[in-house]
């Protein structure tokens, strides 16, 4: 397929096009991962590295049935933890993570998940992926959590150069406006979902790769 020019140039026509494209894709979104409050969140974020969100909430149905607070958590192993959710990957490392941060927020958080990044990030497999997901859906704090789908994007889309998750971040919250970070980053990935998967990409489907696209990703396109 001949790719027509790229229409739109500079960044700031970039970012407007993605937000009114996603806008009227996904005026109501609401975050994947079924929870009930910071804590189930937290945890069910935690699962969800290397993990659909379809198997986590299938995992977490199983799991928040027996413990669903830090409280009853503590009551079971890591052993029993790491048994019922296996099915999400790296259930080793995983249940370590789930036991001992429960613990923490019990003896240092009077069993309240903390409304900071830096109390967030000192928790056990907690990293700033899943700190920032925690703070900007749980606590409403501004953030921008870049996951594989927005990495992928964004670097597709020409807002950054792919060269580190890091550096996807600083190039979101430099382009996007502050306000509309926490809806935007689950706009992404569900477009990432249905319209730009990582592979094989169609160019009568990826509507945003197919207009604001860099070379690269134009050639991808089938």
């Amino acid at each position: 397929m001949t790719q027509k020019k790229n229409p739109v140039k500079s960044p700031g026509e970039k970012a407007q096009f993605i937000i009114d494209s996603l806008e009227k894709l996904y005026p109501k979104v609401t975050v994947p991962l079924d929870h009930k409050d910071p804590y189930t969140l937290l945890i069910a974020v935690l699962l969800s590295a290397q993990c659909t969100d379809v198997r986590v909430n299938q995992v977490t149905r199983l799991l928040f049935k027996r413990a669903d607070n830090p409280y009853d958590m503590v009551k079971l192993s890591v052993e029993e933890i790491a048994a019922i959710i296996c099915p999400c990957g790296l259930s080793p490392m995983k249940s370590k993570g789930i036991y001992g941060l429960s613990h923490i927020l019990i003896d240092k958080h009077k069993g309240l998940v903390p409304q900071s990044f830096e109390d967030l990030e000192a928790l056990p497999a907690v990293g700033h992926k899943t700190a920032s997901v925690v703070m900007s859906q749980a606590f409403g704090v501004p953030a921008f959590p870049v996951d594989t789908h927005i990495h992928r994007l964004l670097t597709r889309w020409g807002i950054t150069n792919g060269k580190s998750v890091e550096q996807t971040e600083r190039d979101a919250k430099a382009l996007f406006p502050e306000a509309i970070w926490n809806k935007l980053h689950i706009q992404i990935i569900l477009y990432g979902r249905e319209y730009s998967p990582a592979r094989n990409p169609k160019a009568d489907v990826d509507f945003i790769t197919r207009t604001i696209g860099t070379k690269e990703a134009l050639k991808e396109l089938k």
